[in-house]
This record gives structure tokens, sequence and C-alpha cells, in this order.
């Protein structure tokens, strides 16, 4: 189960393809001079990297509001799980000190039955233990694609809006992206619009 708190903090979204490539229809001039030529292949090149903007991921994390509320929803329920496992094993550990003080007075027939008892306890608690980390780790599955839809959804519109053909993701933790130029980073702007929309859906949820 301790595996569950260890995914929950290695979350990470991925590579986000917002839009696909659309082909670009160029058409050059057989009169420009060299200078000319110099300042269109400028000018194309500054259009093309418009196209082509990033989101930072660890903020994304940090500051999305509902990506947050799901964490510690699920750190939660993992947390409820080890107290309740925790108390069947300690009950569990009760009666085993028990048996052992009373073992050498009981029948050999008593003692049977007593040890028979506990093996099959022994064995609920075992697969307790492993319904409860298969429950979490769907949970977990289920609450965090949620998350990634929203986030996909919402950027597909956003690309198309502004004309991106890409958004990618950056990460230290996970850099996929070597480097990236911070003019191209539209995190803040994604997480206050996420934010904005989650906000106003969480009243309307609760109704």
């Amino acid at each position: 189960m301790n595996r569950i708190l260890t995914n929950l903090s290695k979350v990470t979204l991925g590579l986000i393809v917002a839009a696909s490539i659309t082909a670009c229809n160029q058409n050059a001039s057989n009169t420009s001079s060299s200078k000319s030529d110099s300042t269109a292949s400028t000018a194309a090149t500054s259009k093309i990297q418009e196209k082509i903007v990033y989101v930072n991921s660890d903020t994304l994390s940090e500051k999305y509001v509902y990506f947050k509320d799901i964490k510690s929803k699920l750190e939660a329920k993992v947390k409820k799980a080890q107290t309740d496992l925790q108390s069947k094993g300690q009950a569990f550990q009760r009666e085993v000190a028990e048996y052992q003080q009373k073992a050498a007075t009981m029948s050999a027939s008593d003692r049977q039955a007593t040890e028979e008892k506990l093996a099959r306890k022994q064995d609920e608690l075992g697969r307790l233990d492993q319904n409860a980390s298969q429950s979490l780790a769907q949970d977990e599955a289920t609450e965090f694609n949620a998350v990634y839809n929203t986030i996909t959804e919402y950027l597909k519109k956003h690309a198309e809006e502004k004309g991106y053909q890409f958004v990618l993701t950056y990460s230290k933790t996970n850099p996929a992206v070597i480097y990236a130029d911070s003019k191209l980073d539209i995190t803040k702007e994604v997480v206050e619009a996420l934010n904005k929309e989650y906000s106003a859906k969480k009243p309307a949820e609760k109704k």
C-alpha cells in the first residue's frame, strides 16, 4: 500500500499534443533582394516559433487546484485504508498473543481449532490489504486520467484559438525537452484559465 503514496509524488502530465501540424504554403518572390530574403526568413522563423509553445508541468502540478484536490483526496483514502488495516492487524496480534498465553493449558483439539481460526484471519487480512491496494490504484488511475483529460481538452481548445500547432510540456524532473525559451511558456495563462474553469465547476458539482 505504501506504493500508492509513492506513486502520488511521481505523477507527471507527460507530452500533450494540442493540435496537429498543418501544411505551410509559402510563395517565394523571384525579384527579392538578398536583404529582403533575410528579413523574410527571419519573419518565417519567428512565425514558426510562435506556433510551438509549452507548459511547465511542475508548475501546473503545483498550482492547478483540481490536481491538488485530487491528490489530497487520494492521500486521505490511502491514510484511511492504512488506519483500518492497522487496527485489524493489531486486533489479530492480540488474539495471537492471547492464544500463546493459553496454549499450554488448552486441549489438543482446542489448540488445533484456534490455530485454524487464526490462520483464516491471517489470510483474510492479506486479502484485505491486497484488495485495498488494488482499489486505491484503480481510483488513482481514474482520478488522474480525469485531470489529464481536462487539461488536454482545454489545451486543444486554447491551441485552436491561438493558432498553436504544438503544445509541449517541460519538467525539470522529467526533462524530455532539454531547453525551452521562456517566451514560449504559456503556463501562467493556462493555470489561471484551468483554475477559473474548475472554480466555476465545483459549486455545480456540490448541488
